[in-house]
């Protein structure tokens, strides 16, 4: 059975990698831009419709507002990737954010970034695949009908391509993720030629549609509501930038200068794609609507639940290539995969972070421990395992889960920003060098405009998104924080327990050793675990047995073959065997408190699992029993049936120990 679980995992997962080969993993720009940067590009498919989803609440009238949206948007944007070419040069470790706001701001404000960042990376995943599902479900029905399962897929095949190493799954999404970018560059290129130079008319497939406004007659402040909600959801465009600061040390080196100089790409790139897509959008006449069965208008008719919007960048791509042509198909194609693709974003942010996490004793372990191909596997696992719930529980329904989603993203910026700021002050305060005094204080101006930034966008989400969904990461993000805070708090405490103090003293050693062994019949196992016992030396041996029907055949049996160990009988009115052994050596305790008590247990080791289920677990359930008692030392001494024989076949020298059991016949 081994066998077979470790054949699929390899052909899954494949060869493992030593530790020595971690260098071999590093990124160059060209595959750490596809890795890191598919979140960020991905967003422009779904964030400039975001923002006319929303203006078309008050109806088409509004759309005028769309450019003004879209330009702070993209301040917001280009602020936020220079504020980070900051944090890569001076905290290149990989920590991101959260380091940054440990060491500037706190370890509270780092928790609070780490939970945010954390929520963020699952809404990722989330977000990206059921938007993926939808645009496949366009074409294909059974999709559609099964958007939660085959989405679910999805986030599993992402998986098993992550844990088999970040360069093997860069290499994978490279060549998708550089069509998309070719694909959307060239469409807004020609689109704009045509518009521009040819003076041709682009009209997308709404262009004669109208839509119901929802909201009529607007008050000033609601209509500035609406405006301030539309540029919130237009801010989806923004994450995954903080990806490659929490991603520096995947970068070969120079690994910061590498870093800003992708991130650089990945900001110039997307701000091209966001502001070409939404510009096109608007001269083509799209329209898109909320709730487009009721809200849409087609010849005056509503268009009826039968009607299937179309996205924006499919409806931009239909009136620059022209419906059904094969730049159209392409364009819908690439669209998709890039889609599926920004997940991928997070599979190499939240493990990272979690792996961090775990060094500073905020999550177990086990997330800092490297996987077979130098990925840290099990915080891959634990992604992959919110996400699919989350797809569950919210149908991959992907208007219900963007009302989650940016809301952590923006925490982080605006305390990784603040914590900038204060990092370029204190290090002005003992630097003297003119030149490189003013190269922080550009610094500081920099992340100050970022914190700032940020941080307004910050209240507009929290205001005009808490009642239709943020509540519920604004719920989830202290419930990570207590829970990080509780796991420190219990490694500090264990630390402290062991930690060798004023009242250990090394000379101290128990008075004597009185040794047990267990036995259930005379036979191999049992006189291995004797002989093993015997060589130990103990001040007092005994053999121990619990009273049963075959307790005088093996009494008569111990006293033939003359065994030079005295066996004792414990009685056991309700047939119990483990709890008569734990009152006995609870007594042996009792009598005599500075003895150890060392307790051998023969067992059988099989080879097979269905094998366990023929042999009773009575030496896993004492094990489990005493290993509470204090003062008591558990021993187990195995034999091996020939079923779990590993090297049959293969000889071993000849030494104490090595022969676990009787040749065969």
């Amino acid at each position: 059975m081994a066998k077979v679980t470790d054949l699929v995992k390899r052909v899954l997962v494949g060869r493992a990698l030593r530790s020595g080969q971690l260098h071999e993993q590093l990124l160059p720009k060209r595959i750490a831009l596809p890795v890191f940067a598919s979140d960020a590009l991905s967003s422009v498919a779904y964030a400039p419709q975001e923002i006319l989803v929303i203006l078309s609440l008050a109806g088409v009238a509004f759309y005028h507002y769309s450019p003004f949206v879209a330009i702070a948007v993209v301040v917001v944007m280009l602020t936020v990737v220079a504020s980070y070419r900051q944090n890569v040069h001076a905290y290149p470790s990989g920590g991101g954010d959260y380091e940054v706001a440990t060491v500037n701001l706190g370890q509270n404000a780092g928790l609070t970034v780490a939970s945010a960042l954390m929520v963020d990376y699952v809404l990722t995943v989330a977000v990206s695949v059921a938007n993926g599902v939808d645009y496949v479900g366009a074409t294909i029905p059974y999709v559609a009908e099964h958007k939660p399962t085959v989405a679910i897929v999805i986030v599993v095949l992402l998986t098993v391509v992550n844990l088999r190493g970040i360069r093997e799954s860069g290499v994978a999404f490279a060549i998708p993720t550089y069509a998309f970018m070719i694909a959307v560059l060239g469409m807004v290129g020609w689109g704009a030629f045509k518009y521009l130079a040819l003076g041709e008319e682009l009209r997308a497939p709404t262009a004669d549609y109208d839509i119901i406004a929802e909201q009529t007659n607007l008050t000033s402040f609601a209509a500035a509501f609406l405006i301030l909600r539309a540029f919130s959801s237009g801010c989806a465009a923004l994450t995954g930038v903080e990806a490659i600061s929490n991603g520096v040390p995947a970068f070969r080196k120079p690994k910061s200068k590498n870093a800003a100089t992708t991130l650089l790409m990945m900001g110039l790139v997307a701000v091209t794609m966001f502001g070409g897509i939404i510009s096109l959008g608007l001269v083509s006449g799209v329209k898109v609507s909320e709730h487009p069965a009721q809200d849409v208008l087609i010849d005056g008719q509503l268009a009826g639940p039968g009607y299937y919007q179309q996205p924006i960048i499919s409806q931009v791509a239909d009136a620059v290539f022209g419906g059904g042509s094969l730049l159209f198909v392409i364009i819908s194609v690439v669209t998709a995969l890039i889609l599926f693709l920004a997940a991928n974003t997070a599979f190499n942010g939240f493990p990272v972070l979690g792996s961090i996490l775990a060094q500073d004793r905020f999550l177990p372990r086990q997330l800092h421990t490297r996987g077979d191909r130098l990925a840290f596997s099990n915080g891959i696992i634990i992604l992959a395992a919110a996400a699919c719930l989350l797809l569950w529980g919210f149908q991959a329904d992907v208007s219900k889960l963007l009302n989650l989603y940016i809301v952590g993203v923006f925490v982080s910026f605006t305390l990784s920003q603040t914590g900038m700021v204060l990092h370029w002050t204190r290090h002005l305060k003992t630097e003297t060098d003119p030149r490189v005094r003013f190269q922080m204080q550009r610094s500081r101006v920099i992340n100050a405009f970022g914190a700032v930034m940020t941080g307004v966008v910050l209240a507009v989400v929290l205001l005009t998104k808490f009642m239709v969904g943020a509540w519920i990461v604004c719920l989830a993000m202290p419930v990570l924080f207590l829970m990080m805070k509780g796991i420190r708090h219990h490694y500090d405490n264990v630390a402290k327990e062991l930690q060798l103090d004023d009242d250990y003293d090394p000379a101290m050693l128990p008075s004597r050793t009185h040794a047990i062994v267990l036995v259930s019949k005379v036979h191999k196992p049992t006189m291995r675990a004797l002989a093993y016992a015997r060589a130990a030396r103990p001040s007092v041996l005994e053999a121990v047995t619990v009273n049963s029907e075959g307790s005088s055949e093996l009494s008569a049996e111990w006293d033939r073959l003359g065994i030079p160990v005295p066996l004792k009988t414990l009685d056991s009115p309700y047939r119990e065997i483990t709890q008569p052994i734990l009152d006995y050596v609870k007594n042996l305790r009792k009598r005599s408190p500075r003895d150890v008590v060392a307790v051998y247990i023969p067992e059988y080791v099989v080879g097979h699992w269905w094998e366990h289920l023929l042999h009773n677990q009575s030496a896993l359930r004492l094990k489990a029993r005493l290993l509470f008692k204090p003062g008591v030392m558990v021993i187990s001494v195995p034999w091996q049936l020939h079923s779990s024989d590993r090297l049959r076949g293969r000889r071993e020298p000849f030494a104490p120990g090595a022969v676990r059991r009787a040749p065969k016949p």
